[in-house]
């Protein structure tokens, strides 16, 4: 909740008139408590999960060429009533224990210094702190993400999530909900080393949750923007991950692919990206080859 009763009040403290942003973000937030505006990670997580795969869930569902010749794994289809199940299994676990904890942890929160008043960041500040939260996440979650292909790992939390050999963007938070906590530590890890103001912990959990989406989408479309992004990994990197399954010892990272690069961890996925360019050499440049095709290979 701000300090202040009126606008006058909040420029007078501030030496200087409120950007268009910041008059908003008082009209918002200005008799709200630390803890609702917290609280909107949550109600973001069970928006943007529901609204966010339906695109790629109705394209699944369509299965139009001009679509579905970017499918990464053409072959295998996924129902309505498959899907739908998926939905509901991650809103349970979300319901049961991610929302609860995220209710819970505002104490830490508060200890680490997220803020909610003004001034608000700049557009400089935020990307620097969103660069930092990416790069620790990604780090972070290449080592846990390891970790759950140990043996116990994989056996007792892990291999809920790896039901899905051929992911769609349902299944990007279908696990168990140990994984789900544990590598949810990662996303969160950043904001405590370098903490920021709440509207950039809002902006920072929407876009992991889009990248987690985009990544087990099942779809590797040209004109993705992140495609552009350096060392991105993306949908045909983590796709390969799934696809091997159980036994995948490779592309462990969540966003990048230096961690993989540096650790020798994609060395399996690079040699089937080359007999993957040979294959689509051979049937004139088509999309129509499947990973059931590298195998065969």
């Amino acid at each position: 909740m701000l300090p202040f009763q009126s606008i006058q009040e909040a420029e007078a403290s501030l030496g200087r008139n409120m950007t268009i942003g910041e008059t908003l973000w008082f009209k918002y937030s200005a008799n709200k408590s630390d803890y609702f505006l917290y609280c909107h990670n949550t109600i973001f997580l069970f928006i943007f999960y529901t609204l966010l795969p339906l695109p790629y869930a109705i394209a699944e569902l369509l299965r139009s060429y001009k679509v579905d010749r970017f499918k990464i794994q053409p072959k295998v289809k996924h129902s309505l009533r498959q899907m739908f199940k998926c939905y509901k299994d991650v809103m349970t676990v979300f319901t049961v224990a991610v929302g609860p904890l995220q209710l819970c942890s505002f104490p830490v929160v508060q200890a680490i210094g997220i803020r909610t008043g003004l001034p608000l960041p700049s557009a400089s500040e935020m990307f620097w702190q969103l660069l930092v939260y990416v790069l620790v996440e990604d780090y972070t979650n290449y080592w846990l993400h390891r970790m759950l292909h140990s043996k116990w790992g994989y056996d007792k939390i892990h291999r809920i999530h790896h039901e899905y050999t051929a992911p769609i963007g349902y299944a990007a938070s279908y696990a168990h909900w140990a994984e789900i906590l544990i590598l949810g530590f990662a996303s969160f890890l950043g904001p405590m080393i370098v903490p920021g103001h709440m509207i950039t912990l809002w902006l920072w959990m929407i876009l992991r949750q889009m990248e987690a989406i985009e990544t087990h989408c099942g779809y590797d479309f040209p004109w993705t923007p992140s495609k552009y992004i350096p060392f991105y990994g993306g949908a045909e990197y983590h796709d390969y991950h799934h696809f091997v399954g159980g036994k995948s010892q490779s592309n462990f990272a969540s966003v990048f692919t230096y961690c993989d690069y540096i650790y020798g961890t994609d060395k399996g996925y690079r040699y089937q990206k080359e007999v993957f360019a040979k294959l689509r050499e051979k049937s004139g440049g088509k999309y129509e080859i499947s990973m059931e095709d590298l195998k065969a290979e």
